[in-house]
């Protein structure tokens, strides 16, 4: 009888790959359920059962996950197993009820079915729907990402699509796939992506609501593989100088240093990087005294401490002009320092050292109040 109704399962229903395990757990005395409930990724609720399409078979495509070897965003199955022996033996109580119970560990208790284990805790995990999957096989759970079964239009090209990336805004706001990756790689191109102590590099919702930062990075893997690394580097970069770090200004380095505290003098490590020593205050290369800007301005009252013959005067003219020209006709990188001239056209610039948009009316981060007021002029 049990030969049967497995035979049923896997010609029927389950639509197991070939070389599949089916563990048969004969009725305990405790309620029990199914492992793999359809969750409500914006909500706390299980959602409702899929609809059956029209050639009868159910759609399970709710849950969407990082597929690595897909390279791509795909659906995804939900699995458990035991959190003591790792095994997928494991009866649980109750269903998840929300994406708490299926990305936190030991949240939902069970019994475990392997013999000589007495674990009772639940771990869940992600497994790619599209392909025969190993048991170490596993992928990341996307929970922003639903099927639109309410057919809510996406807020950038108002048209309805499926599956949507949904925001965690008060509102919920909805885009499409297509739109979410425009925004993402529109964004990381103008190095317009957040930094949050504990979150980290993320967007927030595309119309600008608070709280809405994305929490899990994965979903920025829609980039595809060559932007995401970007993504890491960036990501990697703006952590380094948020805690103190400063990044090498000679072209062609970019090494990450943390010099010590106090210490004007910073030396790139030439194990990494190029060994260049710079002034951690202009970023130029290491001297005594104060930087250019400061020494520009002080010349004439130096100048007159002293006498020097003509020749001489000649020449320290000929300096202090030239600092001059620096100090008037540059401006400082707000995020690294470096002076930056400006020939022409709008106020919109970007650092060649470090990549940060900014503005040259305000020397501030280039922002819409920027584009706004004076994007040119």
């Amino acid at each position: 009888m049990v030969t049967s109704q497995v035979d049923l399962c896997l010609g029927q229903e389950c639509e197991l790959p070939e070389q599949s395990t089916v563990h048969v757990v004969l009725p305990r005395q405790v309620p029990t359920s199914s492992p793999g409930p359809l969750l409500n990724p914006v909500g706390s609720s299980v959602s409702e059962e899929p609809d059956d399409d029209p050639d009868g078979r159910r759609n399970c495509s709710s849950l969407f996950v990082f597929c690595k070897t897909c390279g791509s965003i795909q659906p995804g199955k939900l699995r458990v197993r035991c959190l003591s022996c790792r095994q997928t033996t494991l009866t649980v109580t109750r269903e998840p009820s929300c994406w708490e119970d299926v990305l936190l560990p030991a949240r939902i208790s069970g019994v475990c079915q392997s013999e000589g284990c007495h674990g009772n805790q639940a771990e869940f995990f992600m497994k790619c729907a599209s392909h025969p999957t190993a048991d170490a096989d596993v992928s990341v759970p996307l929970d922003l990402i639903v099927k639109n079964t309410k057919e809510i239009p996406c807020i950038a090209c108002t048209d309805v699509m499926d599956p949507v990336l949904v925001f965690q805004c008060a509102d919920k706001h909805v885009l499409c796939l297509h739109c979410f990756h425009a925004y993402c790689d529109t964004r990381l191109k103008e190095r317009q992506f957040v930094y949050h102590p504990v979150i980290g590099y993320s967007l927030p919702c595309a119309a600008r609501c608070e709280n809405s930062l994305i929490k899990e990075h994965h979903h920025f893997r829609i980039l595809g593989d060559e932007q995401y690394g970007r993504y890491q580097q960036l990501a990697a970069e703006q952590h380094l100088l948020s805690s103190g770090g400063v990044l090498c200004p000679s072209p062609g380095c970019g090494a990450g240093l943390l010099p010590a505290d106090g210490s004007r003098m910073v030396r790139c490590d030439a194990r990494t990087g190029c060994g260049f020593v710079f002034c951690r205050t202009c970023r130029l290369q290491y001297h005594e005294g104060p930087c250019l800007s400061a020494a520009a301005l002080a010349l004439d009252d130096a100048a007159q401490s002293f006498t020097v013959e003509t020749a001489a005067a000649a020449r320290g003219r000929w300096e202090q002009e030239s600092l001059l020209v620096i100090q008037q006709t540059t401006k400082r990188c707000p995020s690294c320092s470096l002076p930056i001239e400006r020939d022409g056209g709008c106020m919109h610039m970007r650092c060649p050292q470090c990549g940060e948009n900014w503005c040259w009316f305000c020397g501030l981060t280039w922002t819409n109040t920027c584009m706004s007021r004076h994007w040119f002029g």
